[in-house]
């Protein structure tokens, strides 16, 4: 009884983003316990060379993927129809789509933050909100949205990108309320300075990169594994009385600020 707490054997996990950085090493995280996973992404090379890459290191595992742009919502339509045919309903939920821009709030047009909250916020709810259905049929299923520490503390040059975020923490609080009572628990993570291709850019900075540093308590910027196992962790049986949470992985960060 112990160990099972510890696994994921028989649930099927829904993760988007999963070509790459975060979304990747949870797909990854979530087979190494025991789980079956489809992936989504949205360019259809990369999401298949990431389904070979499991496949090779799972064979056992069930792993199936699906193109899409989870910003469209014909696309996440269709995406969920797709995800019904595999299975029995589904397990686990991880939205770790996001569209972080960097810039002051003065730069940035209303088609350039609208599209910033159209992925980072608008697709997560829509799909929550197009899984319920799915998730409920389980006595205890799990989604965990992936939020960021921007929606937690004041960033510099992400206030547009803070606003979705803090949003998304809100949405997890609202929805682990509204859908407990269908055995459905809601988490979030924060990350802060974490090495994947979309941070790439601003951490190429040297001056940038050396104030990350200095604002972080552990001087390293994480892993998209590290997130990952915390992620992992929100879905497992052991983490069944974690609701409404939401849980920086920051190396320390949100003790200063930026």
């Amino acid at each position: 009884m112990t160990a099972s707490r510890w696994r994921l054997d028989g649930q099927l996990a829904l993760v988007t983003g999963a070509s790459a950085g975060i979304g990747l090493a949870t797909a990854r995280e979530l087979l190494a316990l025991g789980g079956d996973v489809l992936l989504v992404a949205r360019q259809a090379d990369a999401l298949e060379a990431a389904r070979d890459e499991l496949t090779d290191q799972f064979p056992e595992r069930m792993i199936e993927g699906f193109a899409a742009d989870v910003a469209d919502d014909d696309e996440r339509r269709a995406l969920l129809d797709w995800v019904e045919d595999q299975g029995d309903g589904l397990h686990i939920l991880v939205n770790t789509v996001g569209a972080s821009q960097r810039g002051e709030a003065m730069e940035f047009d209303e088609d350039a933050w609208r599209a910033v909250f159209e992925t980072s916020l608008f697709s997560a709810f829509e799909l929550c909100r197009y899984a319920q259905p799915l998730l409920a049929r389980h006595p205890a299923s799990s989604i965990v949205n992936v939020g960021a520490a921007s929606g937690l503390r004041a960033v510099r040059g992400e206030t547009v990108d803070g606003m979705a975020k803090a949003a998304l923490h809100q949405l997890t609080r609202s929805l682990a309320v509204e859908w407990a009572q269908h055995g459905i628990r809601v988490n979030a993570v924060a990350p802060w300075a974490i090495g994947t291709a979309r941070t790439a850019a601003a951490l190429a900075d040297a001056d940038h990169y050396q104030q990350v540093l200095a604002r972080t308590p552990l001087q390293r910027i994480g892993a998209a594994e590290e997130v990952a196992s915390v992620i992992a962790f929100l879905c497992l049986p052991a983490a069944s009385y974690l609701t409404g949470q939401c849980i920086a992985v920051d190396g320390g960060f949100g003790r200063f600020g930026f």
